[in-house]
């Protein structure tokens, strides 16, 4: 998996888009401490409003910023937008309202939306090979994942040594590290589709995606991702904390068994391609998502939810390290940066609805309810996406009669 980081120019985007990582993932923790510093305990509401903030803005912007921003040289465009995104952050020690944050919140996400598919779309035209472009998926997983664990003990550990204004200039340095890497390779050309405007360019991407059955089953799935993380991400806390009893400490050490699932089931992804269709790994990643959930109704103690979330966490990144090879696949290059845009934008939809339920429900319902209603609908999406999404007959029996061989 590793020998993709030979390619000096997908190097430097990893790293980059690590580093990036890094500096959001300290902000993160960095604005959650502001908010208490500012409201104290209704900071909940405030990361609330902030989460569905960014989320609105990705679903609203991103196909429309993107489509913008193709005619433009890769190069200058992702460097400019994390540049935006360093400018951004650079303002937040200097807030002294809730308006001000959301404010911000809005103005960082608008660059994130143009940044992200961007970036996402370069790589294929990078590692042209599937394979190395299936390995390049996995270690992206596996960074993302990385950087749940690694940010907060990179807080905890600037915050010992820097007041809370720190924090906020380490994530600007993330940024410009991101940036400077971007900068210091030479990227493919984006080759966009002559005669069409920017609305016209945005609207073909959500009509190209929505219009493709694979993509269609995809995003089926990716809901069916969403329900089980939302649930791991929302109520975590209230489980450990308020139905066990339980320390902080506890909650962490749940959350990184969750991220240590989806790393090792996004590192085992390449290999499992090479023997079986995407769709096939894909629906067993839903169908452990949709399993975990509904067995979480049962979930009497600690000892249980600990095992329950590491298959959560495995089958989320089943689903999703695959998915950009389908969006790659089903684009020409001429397209293929506004698909992803519709992909991004489709995708936060989807975690949007997921957070909104795992929340509303986990206050009003309580957790068992909670648990039974995300199953319910990770269950809709699973047997939608595999629904929608055509068998590739001549494909599967291929790989069946693969693993029989080497059998």
């Amino acid at each position: 998996m590793l020998s993709v980081l030979s390619n000096p120019t997908f190097r430097a985007c990893y790293l980059a888009q690590v580093a990036s990582l890094v500096g959001a993932g300290v902000a993160t923790v960095a604005l959650g401490l502001m908010a208490f510093e500012l409201v104290g305990s209704a900071a909940g509401a405030v990361l609330g409003t902030a989460l569905a903030l960014k989320t609105l803005t990705t679903v609203g912007f991103s196909s429309f910023i993107t489509a913008t921003l193709e005619r433009f040289p890769r190069r200058r465009v992702l460097v400019g937008l994390e540049l935006m995104r360093g400018a951004v952050m650079l303002t937040f020690p200097f807030v002294t309202e809730i308006w001000q944050i959301y404010l911000l919140i809005v103005l960082l996400h608008t660059a994130s939306a143009g940044l992200v598919p961007s970036l996402r779309a370069t790589i294929p035209d990078i590692l042209p090979d599937e394979r190395d472009y299936t390995r390049a998926l996995a270690l992206t997983q596996l960074s993302y994942d990385m950087e749940t664990v690694a940010s907060p003990l990179l807080a905890l550990l600037l915050l010992s040594l820097v007041p809370l204004d720190g924090l906020f200039i380490a994530a600007v340095a993330g940024f410009l590290v991101s940036a400077a890497l971007i900068a210091s390779v030479s990227l493919p050309a984006q080759n966009p589709a002559a005669g069409f405007g920017v609305r016209a360019r945005a609207v073909k991407g959500l009509r190209l995606y929505l219009g493709t059955p694979m993509l269609r089953g995809l995003l089926a799935l990716t809901f069916c991702a969403a329900t089980a993380s939302a649930m791991v991400l929302v109520n975590t806390v209230v489980l450990v904390q308020s139905e066990f009893g339980l320390e902080p400490q506890a909650t962490v050490l749940a959350l990184t068994v969750f991220g240590v699932g989806s790393m090792m089931a996004a590192g085992l992804t390449p290999s499992l391609l090479d023997r079986f269709p995407e769709r096939v790994v894909m629906v067993a990643g839903a169908c452990l998502c949709a399993g975990g959930l509904t067995a979480g109704a049962a979930v009497d103690g600690y000892a249980t939810m600990l095992p329950l979330w590491f298959v959560l966490g495995s089958g989320y990144a089943l689903i999703l390290t695959p998915g950009g090879k389908l969006v790659a696949r089903a684009a020409v290059s001429s397209d293929r940066s506004v698909l992803f845009a519709a992909q991004f934008a489709l995708g936060h939809a989807c975690w949007f609805v997921a957070y909104l339920t795992a929340g509303m429900a986990g206050a009003t319902a309580g957790i068992v309810f909670t648990f039974l209603i995300l199953a319910a609908m990770a269950v809709g999406g699973l047997l939608l996406g595999a629904r929608i999404w055509p068998v590739d007959r001549t494909a599967l029996a291929a790989a069946v009669g693969a693993d029989r061989r080497e059998r």
